[in-house]
């Protein structure tokens, strides 16, 4: 099986399948997230912690991405392609950079059993915190739209 590398061979791979939109999932989706960072927030992060803290952020942003994909009709099956997305339908290459770092440390805590060291977890929570703020941006923008 082929990596894809692009939105474009995410949907010739059929990673990426055109679906119709469902609001009603996405708001599902936004409001699961919203609580989710209520409970992390209300959280002390430190050494015992820090790395499933990231966990539980990372997840809320691939929450509010999925809610953003499936507004635009679209349903995704790896985080890569939902990157993509960001990367090469919205043009929002500062965004996917800091989703791609997320993405990066989350597989690596997820699949190896890498565990981040308390400086590095800190400073992951904080970049996925601006990574939630913007997709928040980008969601709430989708929906004045309508």
């Amino acid at each position: 099986m082929k990596k894809e590398n692009t939105w474009k061979e995410c949907i010739e791979s059929a990673s990426s399948v055109s679906v119709s939109p469902d609001k009603a999932k996405a708001r599902s989706l936004r409001d699961t997230a919203v609580g989710r960072n209520h409970f992390l927030d209300n959280n002390n992060v430190d050494e015992d912690s820090a790395n499933y803290i990231f966990e539980g952020y990372y997840s809320s942003a691939l929450e509010l991405l999925h809610a953003l994909l499936l507004l635009r009709g679209y349903k995704v099956t790896n985080h890569i392609c939902s990157g993509f997305y960001l990367r090469d339908v919205l043009n929002k290459k500062a965004v996917f950079r800091l989703f791609d770092d997320c993405r990066f440390k989350r597989n690596s805590l997820i699949y190896y059993g890498r565990t981040m060291d308390f400086n590095t977890a800190k400073d992951a929570i904080k970049k996925c915190k601006r990574l939630l703020k913007e997709l928040s941006k980008i969601l709430d923008d989708e929906t004045k739209q309508d």
